[in-house]
C-alpha cells in the first residue's frame, strides 16, 4: 500500500468576529473544527459539501496560504507548519494549488507566458533563465494549449482555455501535490469533462497526488480514489469511492446522494427521495454534539450532547469511517459507473441519431405536434419518413455545423 504524502491531524481554522465601538472579539466563525485525513502518494482525495462546510478553506490551510488556529500538516515526513522563510519557499514547490475561477485567478496585466513562467522567477534554480520560454511553451502544449499563444493575454482565451492555464502554472515547478480547489464548477459541463480528462493524463504522467474539492458529486466519483464528505467544517464521512457511494452510511451523505439528478430515465420517480428540514446552522454558532443532528431524521438525545468520532463503522460489506453514532448503509438509488464503457454500449449526448430510426423505433405513424409543419403536413396527419434535405439539417445541427436557421 502506498504511503502517506499528506496528513492533516485535527486541523482547525476559527475566524474572528469583531464588534462594538473598540472592534473586540465577541465570536468565531468555525470554519474548519477538528479535520484529520491522509492523502496518498499518487491518489486523488475528493472533498464534497454544501457551500460553507469549510472546503475551501481546508485547501487554503493545506497550501498554509491560511496559518491555522491549532492542528499539524505533516508534508512527505516534514512538519509544514514549522517552517518559516526559505524553507518554507522551498517547500512550496511541491505543493502547488489551482483556483477556482479561471478569470480572477489570472493577472490580466500579465501575458500567458509571464503568468506561467513566474514561478521560475521564484524558484531561479528549477530551470534556467535561458530555457524558460522553452519550458513555458512546453507546458502549454502539455495542457493543451498552443504553444504560440505564449504571448496572449487571459481575456484572449475561453474559460475552458484559462483554466489551462492555472493548471500549467500548477504543475511548472513539478510538484508532489496539486490542491484544486473547484476547477471545474465555473466551466461549462463539456468543457468540466476535458479539464478533468487533462488532470487524470497529467496525474499519470507526472505521479502527481490530488485534493479535489468539487459540488458535484459526479465529477468527484469519476476522478477519485477515495472521498472525503464534510458538514459544517467537519469530516462527516471518509471512505473510497464504491463505500461513500454505494454503501453511504452517514444520513447526510445519503441525503447528499439522494439529490444527484439521475441521468437513466428509467429510474427517475424511483429515487428514493431525502428532504432534509430547516437551514444549514450557523458555523459562528455550531451545534453541540453532531453538527448534523437538527437536520438528521435519527437524532436522538445522545446526538445532542456527545459529538461522534470519525471511526471505521459497518456498511454492510465492511468498514470505513463515518461519524455518526447511528450510522447503517443504505442505498440511496442503484447506479452504474459507465466511466470505462465503450462509446457504443451506451448512450452518447454526441451521438448523431436517424430520425427515421427513431421514428421506426417509436411507431410507424406520428402526430405532428403544429397545424402546419415545415414541409407542409396537416395536423392529424401521419408523419412518415423525413426528406432528404429535412434530415441532413437535422444531422448539421447534432454535429455543430448547421448554418443559420435564418439562412436555412
Amino acid at each position: 500500500m502506498a504511503d502517506a504524502i499528506l496528513t492533516a491531524t485535527d486541523l482547525v481554522k476559527h475566524y474572528p468576529i469583531k464588534g462594538g465601538v473598540l472592534r473586540r472579539t465577541v465570536g468565531h466563525v468555525k470554519a474548519v473544527d477538528g479535520v484529520s485525513f491522509q492523502l496518498m502518494r499518487g491518489e486523488t482525495l475528493g472533498i464534497v459539501g454544501e457551500s460553507g462546510c469549510g472546503k475551501s478553506t481546508l485547501g487554503r490551510l493545506l497550501m498554509r496560504l491560511e496559518e491555522p488556529t491549532s492542528g499539524t500538516l505533516d508534508f512527505d515526513g516534514i512538519d509544514m507548519y514549522s517552517k518559516k522563510g526559505s524553507e518554507m519557499r522551498k517547500l512550496r514547490r511541491d505543493i502547488q494549488i489551482v483556483f477556482q475561477d479561471p478569470y480572477t485567478s489570472l493577472n490580466p496585466r500579465m501575458t500567458v507566458g509571464d503568468i506561467i513562467g513566474e514561478p521560475f522567477d521564484i524558484h531561479p534554480d528549477v530551470v534556467p533563465k535561458a530555457g524558460r520560454r522553452k519550458a513555458v511553451q512546453d507546458l502549454l502544449d502539455m495542457v493543451g494549449l498552443n504553444p504560440e499563444h505564449i504571448n496572449r493575454y487571459p481575456h484572449q482565451f475561453s474559460g475552458g482555455q484559462r483554466q489551462r492555464i492555472g493548471i500549467a502554472r500548477g504543475i511548472a515547478l513539478n510538484p508532489k501535490v496539486l490542491i484544486c480547489d473547484e476547477p471545474v464548477s465555473a466551466l461549462d459541463v463539456s468543457v468540466q469533462a476535458q479539464v478533468v480528462n487533462l488532470m487524470e493524463k497529467l496525474q499519470d504522467e507526472l505521479g502527481l497526488s490530488y485534493v479535489f474539492i468539487a459540488h458535484d458529486l459526479s465529477v468527484v466519483r469519476h476522478i477519485s480514489d477515495r472521498v472525503g464528505v464534510m458538514y459544517l467544517g467537519r469530516m462527516a464521512e471518509l471512505g473510497n469511492e464504491d463505500e461513500v457511494y454505494q454503501h453511504p452510511t452517514h444520513p447526510y451523505t445519503q441525503a447528499l446522494l439522494s439529490a444527484v439528478p439521475v441521468p437513466d430515465p428509467t429510474l427517475r420517480g424511483k429515487r428514493e427521495q431525502i428532504v432534509l428540514t430547516g437551514d444549514v446552522p450557523s458555523p459562528a454558532n455550531p451545534p453541540s454534539g453532531c453538527r448534523f443532528h437538527t437536520r438528521c431524521w435519527k437524532a436522538q438525545e445522545k446526538c445532542k450532547v456527545d459529538t461522534p468520532e470519525l471511526i471505521e463503522r459497518p456498511d454492510g460489506v465492511g468498514a470505513h469511517f463515518s461519524a455518526c453514532h447511528f450510522a447503517e448503509p443504505r442505498l440511496v438509488i442503484e447506479t452504474v459507473d459507465v466511466s470505462d464503457v465503450e462509446p457504443d454500449e451506451r448512450f452518447s449526448s454526441t451521438e448523431v441519431v436517424d430520425p427515421g430510426a427513431l421514428l421506426e423505433r417509436d411507431g410507424a405513424a406520428t402526430t405532428a405536434a403544429d397545424d402546419v409543419v415545415s414541409d407542409g403536413t396537416q395536423q392529424g396527419e401521419p408523419v412518415g419518413e423525413p426528406d432528404a434535405s429535412r434530415e441532413d439539417v437535422f444531422r448539421e445541427e447534432v454535429r455543430g455545423d448547421a448554418p443559420d436557421r435564418r439562412d436555412i
